[in-house]
């Protein structure tokens, strides 16, 4: 059966089921679960060592005030850890190689930072929509492009993302065809690719 080089973007499925489900749910197994015993198990100990120094670590630019954010960009990176690493095994499934995760995850976290920006300094927010020294013609033309920039920033990001991550299989899925293409004409060119 010949496949596209493109099916690899394609959401799995396996007996109907959507295997990016089963994904996204999985890592969140893996987590400890607060217990009320005074004295954790081991796994329990290193996973929450852990998560404290991930937490330090990620932390460690911000001022104060940014130290609100902890739980959800700690909850993040951990999750999307989890995910990639779930990946790595034989016969699974990396949902962040799909468009639709890395919208739903970048839409979200785009929209909160541009309404906190506007609510929090609206003017240093709004001061990004025009260049300084912008001469008095081109202000309004400008203030549109930036407008349109700022809200299509999502869109670009996640599918550059999407595109870094399938990338490597897509260009070892080619070289693999042309050795297999080329075996039986030049057999020392195919074993060399």
């Amino acid at each position: 059966m010949t496949l596209s080089f493109f099916d690899q973007f394609m959401s799995p499925t396996y007996l109907g089921v959507p295997l990016i489900a089963i994904a996204l749910v999985f890592p969140w197994i893996l987590y400890p679960s607060p217990s009320n015993r005074w004295l954790n198990n081991r796994l329990t100990t290193l996973q929450s060592w852990f998560i404290n120094r991930f937490t330090q670590q990620l932390l460690l630019p911000l001022n104060p005030g940014g130290h609100k954010w902890a739980l959800i960009l700690t909850s993040l990176m951990i999750f999307l850890l989890s995910m990639n690493l779930l990946g790595l095994l034989p016969y699974t499934f990396t949902p962040t190689t799909q468009l639709s995760l890395n919208m739903g995850l970048a839409v979200p976290f785009w929209l909160a930072t541009v309404i906190i920006g506007m609510r929090n300094q609206p003017t240093a927010a709004l001061g990004h929509l025009l260049p300084e020294g912008t001469p008095v013609p081109l202000i309004p033309v400008l203030i549109i492009i930036e407008t349109i920039s700022l809200f299509i920033r999502p869109l670009a990001l996640g599918v550059r993302l999407t595109a870094n991550l399938t990338a490597g299989h897509l260009f070892i899925q080619l070289i693999a065809t042309a050795a297999f293409v080329l075996l039986p004409m030049m057999t020392t060119v195919a074993i060399l690719t």
